[in-house]
């Protein structure tokens, strides 16, 4: 082998060497690298795992990570919009107090404790409260008032009046719900006639200034008081609950028909024949037909789906179709009542369902057009569509037609239902119910809830010294007979109510009204000014009444 060929050789060699060592220490490089890597991210996760160990060791340990305001809107929450019972609210924060972080979950009093001092926090607030100015009424304060009462067990009858910003479907979308409207206050009586309702709504437009509108059912007591605050120079104009009057057409011109009672005995009679039986899924729906809102037409909805399960012709004996001829009563010969009633009803429900969604405006009311001239009596279509009609000229003197005049009331209604079934057990007390009324309205947030912390214990006692339990009176009562006349109750007595009032008087203190006479230097009395020349509400903050004298 020549010279150059050894040498060609030896680099050859020399050269698949390098490779291979090359190759070598980049292998080693890389792995040095990934182990690098992978260690630290085992470093930072056994130190995020040693931290999670540290807080939850703190937490076993009785350190409370989780403020106490923090846990009052979660206890508010559950209460006020998942509605379940105060006892279900204590369990379900015991099950995640470990997950958030609460040291000691409270317990059903003091949830029930939180809920009260809520409805103190929203009666506070009730006295600053004002709408968007109405450029056609200046002089009220841009809020729609919603007037309704409901009964309760014992003697006492709930009246709450709700506020609702007139430009509501201006700048909310969909029907008012409970966080809409804000509760201006609740009272409770034996019983309420024209001149306690008109004794209560003087006392709030006092405190809060005239309303834009008024929006209560059509009784005669409501007409009373509305009677009694025109004289006083404090009237507002009054709208038509849409479903209330619906209703009552509904009940004065077919209420009195002759097959309306007799159709009424055929479904009790079909319900009882019904139920423990194989078509027990037939059986009619329970509703109350003395309602003021007549939900009886869900009935004749029932009836006549029923009706149609019954084709003509003859069943075969022992049939399920011979079964449910058996059991229809009379319900076949009141056909004609069912189909005329179920025809003027489907309409009247569903205006109010889209007046109720979008407001009343002239869009709103032609589209209702089509659905009240499809009404089978000429009367009730003559009726509905008047009542409409007046409405929306209070609408327009308001200047709402162009963005939609609220002008159902069903919230209020929705009010009094949850108030009657939400942590107040099977003792239905309207005083107890009435006091955490105004606390369902809103929604809780933070800022409440450090308003709710600053009631004081002693202002909580003050503010309930005047509320009747049934349940201590019967306490008192089984244990001490003798304390039997002290149950009975003077027939002039003052009744119970939470108003907002200035801050150095209780809310449910009974305002006695009361004029100062003034006199001329010779001893003359001076004539009081007139009532016409009072603008309430006007002027600076601290004014209440400025009087124009000429």
């Amino acid at each position: 082998m020549s010279q150059f060929s050894k040498m060609q050789h030896r680099r050859e060699q020399w050269t698949d060497k390098a490779k291979q060592r090359g190759k070598a220490e980049r292998y080693e490089r890389r792995e040095k690298a990934r182990i690098k890597t992978e260690r630290d991210q085992l470093s930072q996760a056994l130190k995020a795992s040693e931290a999670r160990v540290r807080a939850l060791e703190a937490q076993l340990g009785g350190l409370a990570t989780r403020a106490k305001v923090d846990v009052v809107p979660i206890a508010l929450q559950l209460f006020l919009e998942a509605r379940i019972s105060f006892r279900a609210v204590s369990r379900v924060l015991v099950l995640l107090a470990l997950a958030l972080g609460i040291q000691h979950a409270p317990c059903a009093q003091t949830i029930l404790n939180w809920v009260i001092r809520l409805t103190i926090v929203r009666l506070d607030a009730a006295r600053t409260l004002r709408g968007l100015p109405l450029d056609q009424a200046p002089l009220t304060n841009g809020l729609i008032w919603m007037i309704d009462s409901s009964m309760g067990l014992g003697a006492g009858k709930m009246l709450a009046v709700l506020a609702l910003e007139a430009h509501h479907h201006q700048l909310v979308r969909g029907a008012p719900a409970l966080r809409h409207v804000h509760c201006l206050g609740v009272a409770v009586a034996d019983s309420w006639t024209g001149e306690t309702i008109a004794e209560v709504l003087k006392r709030l437009i006092a405190q809060m200034g005239r309303p834009a509108a008024d929006r209560k059912d059509g009784g005669s007591d409501w007409h009373k008081a509305a009677e009694l605050l025109a004289a006083a120079g404090l009237a507002s104009p009054c709208l038509a609950e849409v479903s209330h009057a619906a209703a009552g057409m509904l009940k004065r011109y077919d209420q009195h028909h002759p097959a309306f009672e007799r159709f009424l005995s055929a479904c009790g009679r079909v319900s009882g024949t019904l139920k423990h039986t194989l078509l027990a899924c037939l059986a009619p729906p329970t509703v109350r037909t003395k309602a003021r809102v007549l939900p009886v037409h869900r009935l004749f909805t029932w009836a006549a789906r029923l009706l149609q399960l019954s084709p003509a012709g003859g069943a075969k004996a022992g049939s399920i179709l011979a079964r449910l001829r058996a059991c229809m009563d009379e319900l076949p010969e009141c056909k004609n009542l069912i189909k005329r009633f179920g025809g003027d009803a489907q309409g009247l429900l569903q205006c109010p369902k889209m007046l109720k969604t979008q407001g009343l405006c002239p869009d709103t009311l032609a589209q209702c057009e089509p659905l009240i001239d499809a009404r089978p009596s000429s009367v009730v279509r003559q009726e509905f569509r008047a009542s409409l009609v007046y409405q929306l000229d209070i609408a327009k003197t308001l200047g709402l037609d162009c963005v939609g005049m609220p002008i159902s009331s069903e919230t209020i209604a929705s009010l009094f239902g949850v108030g009657k079934h939400q942590g107040v057990g099977q003792t239905q007390e309207a005083a107890r119910i009435a006091l955490r009324l105004p606390a369902f309205c809103g929604a809780p947030t933070r800022e409440a809830a450090e308003q709710v912390l600053g009631v004081s214990v002693a202002r909580q006692h003050e503010f309930t010294a005047a509320l009747t339990s049934l349940t201590q009176q019967r306490r008192e009562v089984l244990a001490h007979p003798e304390c039997l006349e002290s149950l009975r109750r003077e027939p002039d007595s003052p009744h119970w109510a939470l108003i907002p009032s200035p801050k150095n008087r209780d809310m449910h203190e009974v305002i006695i009204d009361s004029k100062a006479t003034y006199e001329n230097d010779n001893g003359t009395p001076l004539a009081p000014p007139d009532d016409s020349m009072v603008i309430d509400h006007t002027g600076p903050p601290v004014c209440d009444r400025i009087v124009l004298t000429s």
